[in-house]
């Protein structure tokens, strides 16, 4: 199945950030540290690229994601001209301090004492937007929840004279090019649950964590993982967690294994784990790359 979510409000909130845009000194970019390319909206780089804009891009939820991924996207994308970015964890106050500075040094020359620095907060809905303008302004200002597009009108902060910071809402694009990454998003809970089916989600997800992690599915849940496949999983967890549907004579409740597998990997309970990396991300784009004759 795959995976497309593209709210209503979305078409304006779009509108309104590219007029926004014209006034912005430098966007800030809220990624998930766990996939960041999977969840960096094109339009954004479309956006930010047509007015010339620096881009800050902040690895949210640094202390989830895995740590050597972390490192190899930070070196992926502090390679790209007009790109500065940093692995950092929105509900650590430390963390969020440091974007304003990080953002003067983008652009320079709004250190003039002229006009002041105009910062726009950009990013797909739940990757903790909200969470970094609370931080920043140190009182809650804008909604956070655990549900995607919680915010859905735009909003300017002056953090001081010399500062202005525009919120907007999560931004999706209308159509998820790659089915890998609508799964990615889903898993890490962008997506609203009405665009999804939470046991193929479950099952995308345990195959890769077969891949990758297997010891971490092995730990949280006991099983013996060089003897499943992704169905599999899901079907171990039923019993270790017992999963039964009432009155069906013993069968397993995969939507419920798959809510308890789901629910692990966001919180952390599974330990720090990144669904993609720049050599993964590059081996997806070759797969789907016409070859040439």
């Amino acid at each position: 199945m795959a995976i497309q979510w593209f709210p209503g409000h979305m078409t304006s909130a779009r509108k309104k950030a590219a007029e926004t845009m014209a006034m912005t000194d430098v966007v800030i970019e809220v990624l998930d540290a766990r996939c960041p390319e999977a969840s960096s909206n094109p339009m954004i780089r479309e956006l930010r690229l047509a007015r010339q804009r620096p881009c800050l891009r902040l690895l949210n939820k640094a202390d989830l994601a895995d740590p050597e991924a972390t490192k190899a996207w930070l070196e992926f994308y502090n390679k790209q001209p007009g790109v500065k970015a940093v692995a950092i964890s929105c509900k650590k106050p430390g963390d969020a301090a440091r974007v304003p500075s990080l953002c003067q040094s983008l652009a320079p020359h709004r250190n003039d004492g002229v006009k002041p620095l105009r910062m726009m907060i950009m990013g797909i809905p739940n990757v903790g937007k909200s969470t970094l303008l609370n931080a920043l302004v140190k009182k809650r200002v804008a909604a956070v929840g655990d549900e995607p597009a919680v915010t859905k009108q735009q909003q300017r902060i002056d953090l001081s004279p010399r500062q202005t910071l525009y919120d907007t809402p999560g931004l999706m694009w209308p159509k998820i090019e790659h089915d890998s990454d609508g799964y990615m998003l889903a898993a890490s809970h962008a997506i609203g649950v009405n665009a999804v089916i939470e046991e193929e989600v479950a099952t995308f997800l345990a195959g890769l964590l077969l891949d990758r992690y297997g010891d971490s599915l092995a730990k949280r849940y006991g099983l013996a993982v060089e003897e499943l496949d992704a169905v599999g999983v899901l079907e171990g967890v039923a019993r270790k967690r017992g999963c039964l549907l009432k009155g069906r004579g013993g069968e397993l409740d995969l939507d419920k294994a798959s809510l308890i597998l789901l629910t692990d990997y966001r919180s952390g309970a599974l330990g720090r784990i990144s669904l993609e990396t720049p050599t993964t991300r590059a081996a997806l784009l070759e797969s789907v790359t016409p070859r040439s004759c």
